[in-house]
């Protein structure tokens, strides 16, 4: 059974740059650094994908999470309450 290797985000970030620049081929990245090109693409494909998200205003999605942090919260008192007052009864 193989262990699957876990690389830490720097050393991916630095990968993913190297392969956004272009300078050498998808090839010989995967070759010097021993990894295989599906997982080089896999990364590259994470990182395009995850680049709009670095320019919206993060408060805005903090406060959406807040917010529907709190709904879910009220919405457990709530039901608390209603299966308290049902084993009360």
């Amino acid at each position: 059974m193989s262990v699957r290797k876990k690389y830490p985000a720097g050393f991916k970030t630095k990968i993913v740059l190297e392969i956004l620049k272009e300078e050498k081929s998808l090839s010989q990245i995967s070759s010097e650094y021993g990894i295989h090109t599906t997982q080089l693409n896999r990364w590259k494909k994470q990182a395009l994908e995850g680049l709009p998200q670095l320019f919206t205003d993060e408060r805005k999605s903090l406060d959406t999470i807040r917010t529907g942090y709190e709904k879910q919260i009220q919405d457990l008192y709530a039901e608390v309450g209603r299966l308290t007052t049902q084993l009360n009864w």
